[in-house]
């Protein structure tokens, strides 16, 4: 009889356990897979109702970099979905769920402020820069952010500016192949891309062009322009108020700010009445190039010999001074 009972129950738990996988199966249904929403995305022809097409190459998104990832890891909001079509409408997808890092920089910059917080919809986010569902390497040459497609890239946008940058000596450079030609990202940043009408900015950007223009820089700290911006003043010249700064172009070239027939346009921007003897000041001295300035190179050698000389000499002076004073004094 005991028997019977303990069978019994046994009997019910092992229902009751089916009963509940069965609802847990049923409260939990497969995710849609990728080949799922190539069903009606695959095809190149698939719109929506106002006519916007919602095709998705099924090649290009294999060959990208999320190819492995199935469609729902991105569109989260349709990972419990059961039945199709889905709505229009659906949420953003949250790029800084995998890229937390780089989310966070985004957040950071002008181009966040201004979609998230002055509500300008035309603002970049992730995907204008980078691509939808064909998003490459940067290290791959048909990436969005390869070197050589950023300027058209953030073209896409500043198409003014862009046009400025094309006649550059930067965007020369690097039409020819040259890797370490300036694009946009390299003076902007990325990801922590900042106001460029604001003081830290102003002061960083003698560092910034520096850091491809060592020596030019160097020779920029030894002037006064150069002294007052280390002191943080923004009120003197720095680089790209002499040279520009998208249109940068040799002193060779006769449209350039720094042409010997423009210099007095250029500095007469700052300094009221410059004339052609006044722009004959050298803003780049080396007192090691003889070639560019013979007077300084001599000047150079000329207090190398003489400071020395005179500590020198009174140092040696007040040696023996000291020497003699003992030597006198009665003990």
């Amino acid at each position: 009889m005991l028997s019977r009972f303990v069978l019994t129950l046994a009997a019910a738990g092992l229902m009751s356990t089916a009963a509940a996988a069965g609802q847990s199966s049923q409260a939990a249904p497969k995710p849609p897979s990728t080949e799922d929403c190539l069903a009606c995305h695959g095809d190149a022809d698939a719109k929506r109702a106002d006519g916007r097409t919602v095709a998705v190459d099924a090649t290009r998104f294999e060959g990208s970099t999320h190819g492995p990832m199935a469609c729902v890891d991105c569109h989260a909001d349709l990972a419990k979905l059961t039945e199709f079509p889905h709505a229009d409408t659906l949420a953003k997808v949250a790029c800084a769920s995998c890229h937390g890092e780089i989310g966070s920089k985004y957040h950071d910059s002008i181009h966040a402020w201004a979609k998230e917080k002055a509500g300008l919809n035309v603002a970049p986010a992730c995907a204008d820069c980078h691509g939808r569902h064909d998003i490459a390497k940067k290290t791959e040459a048909t990436s969005r952010v390869a070197r050589a497609n950023i300027p058209a890239t953030c073209g896409g946008c500043h198409d003014g500016i862009k046009h400025q940058y094309d006649v550059s000596i930067h965007a020369a450079a690097l039409k020819k192949g040259q890797s370490n030609a300036p694009v946009c990202s390299d003076c902007h940043t990325a990801h922590t891309i900042q106001r460029a009408d604001t003081t830290a900015w102003r002061l960083g950007l003698t560092a910034e062009c520096g850091s491809c223009h060592a020596g030019v820089v160097e020779s920029f700290t030894r002037t006064f322009h150069g002294k007052v911006t280390q002191l943080g003043s923004t009120r003197v010249a720095a680089c790209a108020d002499c040279h520009g700064a998208h249109d940068i172009l040799p002193a060779s070239n006769p449209l350039s700010t720094v042409a010997r027939a423009n210099l007095v346009t250029t500095c007469g921007k700052c300094h009221t009445g410059a004339n052609e003897r006044f722009v004959q000041y050298d803003p780049h001295p080396n007192p090691q190039n003889y070639q560019r300035g013979a007077i300084l190179w001599w000047a150079n050698r000329f207090y190398w010999v003489v400071i020395p000389g005179c500590f020198g000499f009174f140092g040696l002076h007040s040696v023996l001074w000291f020497w003699r004073s003992r030597k006198e004094t009665p003990r």
